[in-house]
């Protein structure tokens, strides 16, 4: 599993309940996104947004953020956005409360 953390600066005009507001409106549209485990939208204080995404597989986090994704991202903040990648050792899911292993950690 690979996690992604994904951010992007935003305009000055989008402050925190206009960014939630559009995060949730955009939230149910990434239920068919194949290969996304999950997905947290982020705000920052500072003017940062973004997402924390959990894949299956890198290449799976890499056919979502070329496509038309990017070009969303482009042209509603008109910049690239920054993506790092990480391996995804495990993950403590108190949810549900379990500790999960992805296959290639264990």
């Amino acid at each position: 599993m690979i996690t992604a953390i994904v951010q992007y600066k935003l305009p000055p005009s989008i402050d925190l309940d206009a960014c939630a507001a559009h995060f949730r409106n955009i939230a149910p549209g990434f239920r068919s996104v194949p290969g996304l485990i999950r997905k947290q939208f982020i705000y920052g204080e500072d003017g940062w947004a973004g997402g924390v995404y959990l894949w299956r597989s890198r290449a799976d986090a890499e056919a979502f953020y070329t496509g038309p994704w990017l070009q969303g991202i482009r042209e509603r903040y008109g910049m690239d956005p920054q993506i790092k990648y990480f391996e995804t050792a495990c993950i403590t899911d108190n949810s549900v409360e379990a500790v999960l292993l992805p296959a290639a950690a264990e």
